[in-house]
């Protein structure tokens, strides 16, 4: 099995004190296990969770060739080749209940959405178009033949792939599952994440703040974040900035969970024990990573007790916590839950309405708005001060404004790049 350290020494330029951003995703990328295990369950608890197996078609979808328009019916080697033709009303065919009857030449039959197109029609035109009289139908020229017709299989055709291992099922897919009739499928289990948040000086919500101390936000984050991704989660609440008591909940975390993540006592600091104790139950490489907010950061693998749980020991502070976690936690985990394609977010490019100060050398991630003017015109705006451990900035944006590793100032009105929050918090 590759090691992280194998994957490192082929990286070039490779260095834990100043670890580039897509450096880093990269690293994680490659030292990923997806889970393996699947389970059966109900198509409607299949929402947001990951296929454990190719569904291949075993119907055709449509089952037959019906009408997408209500309309008439008809062959369309029966209109006049210039002009107007009149046709007789052979009858109806609704959605549900077909027309029985034979279709002699020059006649049509009165059909609605959905409908089975009757036998020896191969057209359909749409009503507004047609003027009708008693039994006579008055169809005008120009009219395509096979218009406003579904083939049958033209959605789903027997024996043809409908979704493959890995996909995710969203609503799209649920409908496309139920158009086969399945009632269960397989997916991949739920991923299981432990956290944690560690330090002297954090204070459970609800009680009262001693001189000092902190309420302990990030396990909120957290949890949030976590939830949308559909994970099962275990929060082991605050663990003290003591090594028996870090190396406990670390043992206990990986003994159970695919992924373990801590916020805090990953910087350099004398109450930092996480870096030590790390080097004693598995493999992890720690990086400063070149970016901002989110310096501090480590990555790798922790054992115990026969189970091998990835780990995510992210910044103290809390939009620090966010930023990591949306920019490398959440692309691993989907990975790791078996999600293929990929995972990244998306990138827009957007006017940026005021200057921002920035040096060459590392990626800055700031909080930022994204509007439309009068014009319709989108551009983006910075949300005030960007410290990290302000996360106020969080909840009045709807977007990181990402400033690339080489890139310097930003001049207003120049383009910069966006992730948008919608969907993430």
């Amino acid at each position: 099995m590759t090691t992280l350290q194998q994957i490192t020494s082929c990286m070039d330029a490779y260095d834990p004190d100043a670890l580039a951003v897509d450096q880093a995703r990269a690293v994680v990328r490659a030292f990923l296990t997806p889970v393996a295990t699947s389970e059966r369950v109900a198509v409607r608890s299949a929402l947001g969770r990951v296929l454990g197996e190719d569904i291949v078609s075993t119907l055709d979808v449509p089952a037959h060739d019906n009408s997408a328009m209500d309309g008439y019916a008809l062959l369309h080697a029966d209109l006049a080749p210039q002009g107007e033709t009149v046709l007789r009303l052979a009858g109806s065919a609704y959605a549900g209940r077909q027309f029985e009857g034979k279709l002699g030449k020059g006649e049509c039959v009165r059909i609605m959405t959905g409908a089975v197109m009757p036998e020896g029609t191969d057209t359909v035109v749409i009503q507004e178009l047609v003027q009708a009289a008693g039994d006579s139908v008055c169809i005008p020229a120009g009219q395509k033949r096979g218009q406003n017709r579904r083939l049958a299989g033209e959605d789903l055709a027997v024996g043809k792939p409908v979704l493959r291992t890995g996909s995710a099922v969203g609503p799209a897919q649920l409908g496309l599952l139920a158009s086969l009739g399945l009632a269960e499928v397989a997916v991949r289990r739920r991923l299981r994440v432990a956290f944690f948040s560690t330090g002297d000086e954090l204070c459970s919500v609800g009680t009262q703040l001693a001189p000092g101390e902190v309420y302990d936000s990030n396990r909120y984050t957290l949890y949030g974040m976590l939830s949308r991704l559909g994970c099962d989660i275990i929060d082991m609440g605050v663990v003290r900035d003591d090594p028996a008591s870090l190396e406990h909940a670390l043992r206990t975390a990986a003994a159970d969970a695919d992924a373990v993540i801590t916020s805090g006592g990953v910087s350099v600091g004398e109450a930092d024990f996480i870096r030590e104790l790390l080097a004693r139950l598995g493999e992890v490489v720690f990086w400063k990573i070149a970016m901002k907010p989110g310096r501090p950061m480590a990555f790798g693998k922790i054992e115990h007790a026969g189970n091998a749980a990835h780990f995510f020991g992210l910044p103290g502070n809390p939009v620090a916590v966010m930023v990591t976690f949306y920019q490398f936690v959440r692309e691993a985990l989907l990975a790791l839950s078996g999600r293929s394609g990929d995972c990244t977010l998306p990138l827009l490019q957007v006017p940026c309405t005021a200057a921002i100060r920035k040096n060459p050398g590392r990626t800055e991630f700031q909080r930022g708005t994204l509007a439309r003017d009068a014009q319709g015109l989108w551009s983006v705006s910075p949300t005030g001060a960007q410290g990290s451990g302000v996360l106020r900035s969080m909840s009045e944006a709807n977007c990181f404004i990402v400033i690339e590793h080489a890139r310097g100032p930003v001049k207003p009105g120049e383009a910069v790049q966006v992730q948008l929050f919608d969907g993430l918090i």
